[in-house]
């Protein structure tokens, strides 16, 4: 997963040092564009759910599918109340061996795949991803997918910085 570290204010963009993933539990890695006071506003219904099914202490823990089920009915609750969070979400995660990965737009729109984008990766990333991705890619073959993804957005969108966060948790 890898995620650009820009944060605008209006169309300045002013913050090039933002996180927009963050670890979510023991299995899971989230990914955020869109608003930061809204993902930061997700991190901490996510803290509250990581909490309290840790509060049970019955050796379970909370899988990727489950929490982007949960990021799902969270975002569709909140465009149904006419007040979104601006946020599009990609969740990964391993858990006892099964891999998984899924997407979650602002109205709760959702999705699993071998490859997911959000923003103006899915017009300019999941193309490349499409062509070049296959089951048998390495570690490095992945991050130099990864890279040139994030290069052709770079050169791609005025936003954008050139300061990345990549993770293979």
């Amino acid at each position: 997963m890898a995620a650009d570290m820009g944060g605008s204010y209006g169309s300045t963009l002013r913050y090039k040092s933002v996180e927009r993933m963050k670890p979510v539990g023991k299995h899971s890695l989230l990914g955020a564009s869109g608003e930061i006071s809204d993902f930061q506003e997700l991190l901490r219904y996510l803290d509250e759910l990581i909490l309290y099914d840790n509060m049970w202490d019955d050796g379970n823990s909370l899988g990727p599918k489950e929490v982007h089920n949960y990021l799902t009915r969270v975002m569709y609750n909140r465009r149904n109340k006419f007040d979104p969070l601006w946020n599009s979400l990609v969740l990964g995660g391993v858990k006892k061996g099964q891999k998984y990965l899924g997407m979650v737009s602002m109205i709760g729109v959702n999705f699993e795949d071998n490859h997911v984008a959000t923003g103006f990766g899915n017009h300019l990333a999941r193309p490349i991803l499409r062509d070049e991705w296959h089951e048998n890619l390495t570690f490095e073959e992945g991050v130099k997918l990864l890279e040139k993804c994030m290069r052709v957005l770079l050169y791609r969108d005025r936003s954008a910085v050139n300061k990345l966060q990549a993770s293979n948790s």
